[in-house]
């Protein structure tokens, strides 16, 4: 039986996942500095057609037009013509249907929204790291904290037309272009991507050691953003922190896919968990 004090920590709460490491290892600072390829299980498999159609792509241009064209067939994302919407009933109309792409704008302009609580609620599903943070600290079950986060990922704005097998394509398509186009001037053969990270509670997420000794571990939400720069970092907070990203646990990154999807051009969206940090104060 958990204890009082385990029942205050959610990392340490076990949950299934679909990648094949456990949750409690893939949250940990040995993961994220010897970290190894992710896959979703089943998503490769069911959507084969999709990944032989991108092997053929000649550069991530190509293949992310690919990718959305695909997407936009498979789950209804593209916006009916005239004569097709004269066909559809008054109530298929006015259907909203998620995609990936709205949900991804929802998190830019709020993290701790629907769109966010959905995100976050997608990689608890796939990933087993639970949330530690959603509008207000996730600690003790039950909560108003975490009945509001509850109700919020269960909500049917955001969470209808199949979005987490959406949002597993994404992720699936994020690593199979980091392997095969090698971005953001990665090197050959490279597990890591430096970003930066700003935020006012430093203190709060401290794990072990501390901001005077300026290397530390942080332990961070199960979805995070990340800037490319330190500069972009420093608008977002009084401290930034440095942290080698696994590019495992990378879902987006900037030029992965057409048109503006985030509210900032450098930011790339990851996992989270324990990382350890250089942190400074901007």
């Amino acid at each position: 039986m958990s204890t009082d004090d385990e029942r205050d920590q959610p990392h340490r709460w076990y949950s299934t996942n679909l990648v094949g490491v456990p949750a409690p290892v893939l949250s940990s600072v040995a993961f994220n500095q010897n970290p190894v390829p992710l896959s979703i299980a089943g998503t490769r498999e069911a959507y084969v057609g999709l990944f032989s159609l991108l092997d053929r792509s000649q550069n991530l241009s190509e293949a992310r037009d690919m990718f959305v064209h695909y997407l936009a067939i498979a789950f209804g994302l593209r916006k009916p013509q005239a004569h097709e919407m004269a066909a559809l009933g008054a109530a298929e109309q006015r259907r909203w249907r998620s995609s990936w792409r709205k949900l991804l704008q929802g998190w830019g302009m709020d993290a701790n929204g629907n769109a966010g609580a959905v995100l976050k609620a997608w990689v608890e599903s796939r990933f087993g790291l639970v949330p530690i943070f959603h509008k207000a600290p996730l600690l003790r079950f039950p909560s108003p904290a975490w009945i509001a986060y509850l109700q919020e990922k269960t909500g049917s704005r955001h969470n209808n037309n199949n979005i987490y097998q959406q949002l597993d394509l994404l992720f699936e398509f994020s690593q199979w272009a980091l392997r095969r186009f090698e971005p953001l001037e990665c090197q050959a053969g490279a597990k890591h991507l430096r970003l930066w990270r700003g935020s006012n509670q430093v203190e709060e997420q401290l794990v072990n050691g501390g901001l005077q000794q300026r290397r530390c571990t942080v332990r961070l939400n199960n979805m995070v953003s990340f800037s490319l720069s330190a500069e972009a970092a420093s608008c977002f907070g009084d401290w930034v922190l440095e942290v080698q990203v696994p590019l495992c646990k990378v879902l987006v990154f900037p030029g992965l896919l057409p048109g503006q999807v985030l509210q900032g051009e450098q930011e790339v969206l990851a996992l989270g968990g324990d990382y350890e940090v250089l942190a400074r104060y901007a």
